[in-house]
């Protein structure tokens, strides 16, 4: 362990960090008290349920496996990074709780995309992981150099709660989707879907960017998570904006995003390489699975590019694109 990886927090930090986790337990208790009541009669002007056959709910589907895949992610990554810092603040167990209730409502939603799906395990991750995002700015800014390269490396990551913000939105969207909605945030739902899956592959790369400059990109692979995924954003909110439909932008979109979810994969073995080459490999995992590159951190490729090809095969059913094809 670095100096620079754990520093005491003061009383504020820990009293809003407490704060927090009593709000997330709260979020957890209402889920799991949540009456099964009897469902309501559906509005004559509310969407026909979907068939799991149904090219909608087929996409719902993808979008709520993709949250679950982030949702894991976070859980994994945060248990291990947090758990390297002590738990030294109340607030480092809030994103384990809310990334299992998001991990559970989105593998639910997942078996079934036309059922209906509690909203607050998703709406709650929204506001920990921005109130996460806080936390690890006011851990970087803390230290001794305040926003420097040093404490950018070694400090609290300071995009990675994003994920879990992430998560909660695609399960949120995903439970619209299932019901059938047509629009998401006032836009059509396919391209609200492929801006947002767009941004989070921008801002993924970001973060693996940084910490592949630390590791001084030894390995030439550890180039293809900063060159790869921005391109297949660039591509997916082309294929996104409004602007006339292209099938060839499409259809190129779609194959890096499967280029881009295979890179996911591919990360999980790369890093699982890096572990095993740290003294002691994985014959003394217990150290060199927080000291090595972070296993759980690849996935988070894979779990967008999902999202975005959802938001394609969503946006490729909208008037306009049925008009050109």
């Amino acid at each position: 362990m670095t100096p620079l990886a754990r520093t005491a927090s003061g009383p504020g930090a820990r009293a809003l960090g407490a704060l927090t986790l009593g709000l997330t337990l709260a979020a957890v208790l209402a889920a799991r008290s949540r009456p099964r009541s009897v469902r309501p009669a559906r509005p004559m002007h509310a969407p026909a349920p979907l068939r799991s056959a149904d090219p909608e709910a087929r996409a719902a589907g993808q979008l709520y496996l993709s949250s679950a895949m982030l949702a894991a992610s976070v859980l994994s990554d945060s248990a291990l990074e947090h758990y390297r810092g002590g738990f030294e603040n109340p607030g480092m167990f809030a994103p384990l709780a809310s990334a299992a209730l998001v991990l559970a409502g989105a593998a639910n939603g997942a078996r079934r995309p036309g059922r209906s799906v509690a909203a607050l395990p998703f709406g709650a991750a929204c506001a920990i992981g921005m109130a996460g995002l806080g936390f690890h700015v006011y851990n970087v800014l803390r230290r001794p150099g305040g926003l420097s390269w040093g404490n950018l490396f070694y400090a609290a990551p300071v995009g990675a709660p994003a994920a879990l913000s992430l998560a909660g939105l695609l399960g949120l969207a995903a439970r619209e989707v299932g019901r059938g909605e047509a629009n998401l945030a006032g836009m059509p739902r396919g391209r609200a879907l492929g801006m947002l899956a767009a941004a989070g592959l921008a801002g993924t790369s970001m973060e693996a960017a940084l910490l592949h400059f630390r590791g001084a990109y030894h390995n030439p692979a550890m180039w293809l998570p900063v060159g790869l995924p921005p391109v297949g954003a660039a591509l997916l909110a082309a294929a996104s904006a409004p602007a006339a439909p292209s099938r060839r932008r499409s259809r190129l979109a779609r194959g890096w995003l499967a280029a881009t979810a295979w890179l996911g994969a591919g990360g999980v073995a790369f890093h699982a390489f890096g572990i095993a080459r740290q003294m002691g490999g994985w014959r003394n995992w217990s150290q060199n699975l927080l000291s090595g590159p972070p296993l759980p951190a690849p996935p988070s490729f894979s779990a967008l590019a999902l999202a975005g090809r959802a938001a394609l095969a969503l946006r490729a059913r909208e008037p306009a694109w049925r008009e050109a094809a």
